[in-house]
Order: structure tokens, then sequence, then C-alpha cells
């Protein structure tokens, strides 16, 4: 299976409830996490901590991911708070429950 056919996720990291908000994509999920967890993910959230998984979704293309998370970036930040409280009210970590 080739890297476009296998799926992606745009996801968004965070250091708090309602704090600074990362929006990323990836292919390998818990990896990509794992990297900013140990502050190599990204310069953005090692500058900022942003170590808390509070909002992802799976696309079935890389592509359609990266044109998914490239439309979340140019969103306000209100929509972006408004999408993560509809799938996860109390801003809980979902790492966990990936690996």
């Amino acid at each position: 299976m080739d890297r476009e056919n296998r799926g992606g996720w745009v996801y968004i990291m965070t250091d708090r409830y309602r704090g600074t908000l990362y929006v990323g994509v990836t292919s390998d999920l818990a990896s990509r996490i794992h990297q900013h967890r140990t502050g190599t993910g990204s310069d953005f959230c090692a500058r900022y901590r942003l170590t808390r998984l509070v909002w992802a979704e799976f696309g079935e293309s890389i592509t359609e991911c990266i044109t998914h998370e490239k439309r979340i970036k140019r969103w306000h930040r209100a929509w972006k708070i408004e999408m993560i409280e509809r799938a996860n009210p109390s801003w809980d970590d979902l790492f966990d429950s990936l690996v």
C-alpha cells in the first residue's frame, strides 16, 4: 500500500484547557504525538510545551488530510475551540486512548 492510500490524521495539540493550539497532520499519529511530548515534534510545540492531544480526525488519504489541516489553520480560534468541544468537551488528553 502506498503512502497516499494509508490515510492520515489531522490533529490539535494544546498545553491546557483553551490554551495555545497547534494544528498538525501526520500518517502515524501515535509516533507524532510521542515526538511532540519529547520536544522533537515541532519547534512550536516544544516552545509552548504543547503535549496534550485534544482532537484528531482520520482521513482516507494524506492529501485529503493536508487540505483539511490547511483549512483548519485558517479558521478563527473560536471555531477550532467549538470543534474540539463538540468531540472532547472536557479537553481530555486523547493520547492514552491511541496506544
